[in-house]
């Protein structure tokens, strides 16, 4: 038998929630156009990914790959973080001028 490694889909989204450990929410934006009007639309998809290190945060871009079912809802798993948010220096500043 060969070993034939199927090649699997990723991703690049923004970190948008870290409620729990080890989880993220990313999210993917994507544009398409109308097959009927012809005018491009803008969606939004999220998914929840594997994060084993924790090191993600807010707000910053990730490349995830799809994997196994971690758990009912997780079938992602984050592979790099391409470049850390602004998230944390908005809290700051938003604390700050109250």
């Amino acid at each position: 038998m060969e070993n034939n490694k199927t090649q699997r889909r990723s991703r690049t989204g923004r970190v948008v929630a870290v409620n729990t450990a080890k989880t993220i929410k990313v999210q993917f934006e994507g544009t398409y156009q109308h097959p009927r009007y012809k005018k491009y639309i803008k969606r939004q998809t999220t998914f929840l990914a594997h994060d084993e290190e924790g090191v993600c945060n807010v707000g910053d871009m990730v490349r995830v790959e799809e994997c196994r079912p971690v758990s009912k809802t997780k079938h992602w798993i984050v592979r790099e973080v391409i470049a850390h948010g602004q998230a944390g220096d908005a809290e700051e500043a938003k604390e700050s001028a109250e």
